[in-house]
């Protein structure tokens, strides 16, 4: 059976239901969350994002009686209605959807429900958002601003251009070991979703402040202690993305920069500034790691939009 493969031991907490008894569903998560691991091989985040979305559902069926059976499209649909009264965007509520059918796929396929109640169920229209991107003068002012030679400045300096340079998802980047970089090459050999291997290269730029900060902060930083992490703390231990997230907000705020900046920003700003300088889609896709060419598509979708505000602003009948 596809689901019992493994070594049969999940890193999720069963969920529980509120109340005297769980709803007969949800008994089968921990099943579906050892098949997303051990037979798809996705990652921890994404099967904690399917545990997360599932266990609201089943939050929403512990208000109600009825078995297994009684799941049909109409009471999915009821969730839904739920979830928008209650705030939530029709994005987040066409992901719900999607765990939804994969869940009730996989227990349909396993012969553990008589039917699968997602089959004629429409996604909500998500209403795609543009990716939120920094100019070119708001980059250079970033990267210029951990000023310094301390061991943590090097660092900050050394994350920062590598993120830009390659365009790295910041799980991607804190968990990079020293034996994926090639400076030498300059590239860097990413493990990124799915398990799927991919090398990015990187410019002279980059290469520099990663010499400086291998050579000079890291040792400090080991303080003679083992770790296969790149990219380490004060106390010697592996960056969280938390942590990496606060160093490069507060990097912008030295920086002059009023943008709300996250890390996935300078990613999206990576793909954008690429495209708009000449670079062909599929090597950009290739480079960010995205596993459908559509995904990458958004980013010509900003390039058209900065293309419109520059006609508006320079032709005649603007």
């Amino acid at each position: 059976m596809r689901g019992t493969r493994g070594n049969g031991t999940s890193p999720h907490r069963k969920h529980r239901l509120p109340g005297p008894e769980q709803h007969p569903l949800a008994s089968q998560l921990d099943f579906f969350l050892q098949y997303l691991i051990a037979e798809r091989r996705l990652a921890a985040n994404t099967v904690g994002a399917y545990q997360a979305d599932l266990s609201s559902f089943f939050d929403f069926l512990a208000q109600g009686a009825g078995g297994v059976e009684e799941i049909t499209s109409d009471r999915i649909r009821e969730y839904l209605l739920h979830c928008r009264e209650n705030g939530i965007s029709n994005r987040s509520n066409a992901r719900r959807v999607s765990a939804l059918r994969a869940f009730f796929r996989f227990l349909h396929a396993e012969g553990r429900v008589p039917a699968d109640p997602t089959r004629l169920l429409d996604l909500p229209k998500p209403g795609r958002k543009l990716p939120q991107v920094l100019t070119l003068p708001e980059v250079d002012r970033l990267l210029a601003a951990p000023a310094g030679h301390d061991p943590l400045a090097l660092r900050n300096s050394a994350m920062l251009h590598l993120l830009y340079a390659t365009g790295l998802r910041v799980s991607e980047l804190v968990a990079l070991p020293v034996a994926a970089l090639h400076l030498t090459r300059g590239f860097v050999r990413i493990l990124g979703k799915g398990s799927k291997e991919r090398l990015v290269p990187f410019g002279e730029e980059a290469r520099e402040r990663l010499e400086a900060y291998l050579r000079l902060a890291r040792p400090a930083l080991l303080r003679r202690r083992p770790s296969d992490f790149l990219f380490l703390t004060r106390r010697g231990r592996p960056m969280t993305r938390l942590r990496f997230w606060q160093i490069i907000r507060e990097t912008a705020l030295a920086a002059g920069i009023r943008a709300q900046i996250s890390p996935h920003m300078l990613r999206h700003s990576f793909a954008t500034h690429l495209l708009e300088h000449g670079a062909d889609l599929r090597s950009v896709q290739l480079m960010l790691g995205h596993a459908d060419i559509a995904t990458t598509q958004i980013y010509t979708h900003v390039d058209s939009g900065r293309l419109k505000t520059v006609h508006q602003r320079f032709h005649p009948r603007g």
